[in-house]
């Protein structure tokens, strides 16, 4: 399989213009008494509405007196299609597919990390029908940087081994580890491997550090499988320092979410999305999809 046919689409492309992320909240908001009609009518936004599948992390979720099938249900009802697990949860096997089984939510991915044990993840993800498993390279800047360039490649290619025969994709994910930092860095890394089963694991909000989502989005392509979502505020980060950049909400920050919307588009990117936020209980959750479907254009 040629590996720029991976991850294909054939969604058609949808019309697009421009909406601030200001301007995107307030299209969930019913107009001021006397507003002008044009006022009330916000401006078109770039959809996305049949393209996603909106999932979280499974430890987002907040909710210690009910049961996991009861979890898994709640996060349906709210509006979430599908979660992912960890690595390490799948000594809870058993339980965890009751659970999907009893509530219809799907689990679509492992998250594993930089755990080099690849072959239990993947083994994992195939356990519960999940499509991919999620690994970070990390770099260690004590040493050569091709060092741990080839030595995270050497990794990958073994658990793409047993990702192939399950029929499971590894992704690898961009995060504050100082390692492929330039899309350019992203797509090299690919390509290098070059294998159907690997991708990028795209995350809008970290991407915010080293560059411009969307442009990202542009270079990467196909090579994305799937998406991370989350916020930065730039004017928090100047003002209260760089971790603080994750402090606002979905849709509150200064991420551009309309040109990541067209970026998507472009790309005919159809998939997962996944918010990877700070979590909470039922009506924290709820907010967070409605969030989702805002910045996604979902609705």
């Amino acid at each position: 399989m040629n590996r720029r046919h991976f991850f294909a689409r054939t969604a058609p492309v949808l019309g697009v213009s421009a909406l601030s992320p200001s301007l995107l909240a307030q299209a969930a908001t019913p107009a001021a008494p006397g507003a002008a009609a044009a006022d009330a009518t916000p401006a078109a936004v770039t959809k996305l509405t049949g393209r996603i599948k909106k999932g979280l992390k499974f430890n987002m979720v907040k909710e210690p007196d009910l049961s996991l099938v009861d979890q898994f249900k709640m996060l349906k009802e709210v509006g979430f299609d599908g979660t992912e697990l960890r690595t390490e949860d799948h000594t809870a096997l058993k339980s965890f597919s009751e659970a999907i089984d009893k509530s219809g939510l799907e689990v679509h991915g492992i998250v594993n990390a930089a755990n080099p044990d690849l072959e239990t993840a993947v083994k994992f993800a195939h356990d519960v029908g999940a499509s991919s498993v999620l690994f970070v390279a990390r770099y260690d800047q004590k040493r050569p940087l091709m060092e741990s360039w080839t030595e995270t490649q050497a990794t990958l290619r073994k658990g793409l081994a047993a990702a192939e025969g399950y029929g499971v994709k590894i992704l690898i994910e961009n995060v504050w580890a100082s390692f492929l930092i330039s899309a350019f860095d992203m797509e090299r890394y690919v390509d290098e491997i070059d294998h159907p089963n690997f991708g990028a694991y795209f995350d809008i909000g970290n991407n915010v550090r080293w560059g411009v989502p969307e442009h990202w989005i542009e270079v990467l392509g196909a090579r994305i499988g799937k998406l991370d979502v989350k916020e930065w505020d730039e004017r928090k980060h100047r003002s209260e320092g760089l971790g603080a950049g994750f402090g606002s909400e979905l849709g509150d920050g200064t991420i551009d979410w309309e040109e990541v919307r067209k970026a998507l588009v472009a790309i005919d990117y159809e998939g997962w999305a996944a918010a990877e936020v700070t979590g909470g209980n039922r009506e924290r959750l709820a907010d967070i999809a409605r969030r989702m479907d805002l910045v996604l254009g979902l609705v």
